[in-house]
């Protein structure tokens, strides 16, 4: 995923940087509203993580020009102004969530995931991929309208994939998305849930490859 980090704190930025990098995101790390405006009106981002206090123009500007170009990017909001106030003018602009300063990098981290989720989702919630339809909000995948019985896990593991069809998936990515769900779980714990997945979603059509050394991907459907 690639994520723009808006953040004038220069040890921040790169504590910040370093942890998304680890976790095997692309960053871009700008420190004035000016530069994030400009690159934010030029590129095309999968997350926006935006500091309100900004020299000159602030991130309430930067967020209000954002939505005002009908940029639907996901926005989280980091600030030391922790009133009411702000929250809620925050939110009123756009933003789809919000941290106060100082906070632990694994929460920011947590809400990353989840604004990755949120925001590779249609706006029904549903990813369509061939023959199968997976429903985010009610947690159920359908083959050809019928539903497939999956467990909890081996769903969470299937909307990784289809978020990121084509492209590899780690063993570390997916351990880190189960736990988003409340779930710790080992690398063979990954390739037994991998490996059910695979065998229930063949005869579907879908087809999940191991790339030895890296991970797992799911080809694109024919009809992509």
């Amino acid at each position: 995923m690639r994520i723009l980090l808006v953040e004038d704190d220069t040890l921040l930025a790169d504590a910040v940087a370093r942890a998304l990098t680890q976790a095997a995101h692309a960053v871009d790390v700008v420190r004035t509203g000016e530069e994030a405006d400009r690159a934010l009106a030029a590129n095309r981002f999968d997350l926006v993580i935006l500091d309100v206090g900004l020299p000159g123009m602030d991130g309430f500007e930067v967020l209000k020009r954002l939505r005002g170009r009908r940029s639907d990017v996901p926005v989280l909001v980091l600030t030391a102004r922790d009133s009411v106030e702000d929250r809620v003018t925050g939110l009123d602009l756009g933003a789809d969530d919000y941290l106060t300063k100082p906070f632990h990098l694994a929460e920011l981290e947590a809400r990353v995931r989840a604004l990755i989720r949120r925001g590779h989702q249609t706006a029904s919630g549903t990813i369509v991929h061939g023959r199968l339809r997976f429903d985010a909000a009610g947690r159920r995948l359908y083959c050809d309208e019928l539903p497939v019985d999956l467990s909890s896990r081996e769903l969470a593991v299937l909307e990784l994939l289809l978020m990121r069809v084509g492209r590899v998936v780690t063993k570390q990515q997916i351990a880190d998305h189960l736990y988003g769900w409340g779930d710790e779980v080992s690398s063979n714990a990954i390739e037994v849930f991998v490996h059910r997945l695979r065998r229930k979603l063949e005869p579907m059509g879908a087809n999940i490859r191991t790339v030895r050394g890296m991970g797992y991907l799911i080809d694109k459907a024919h009809d992509d």
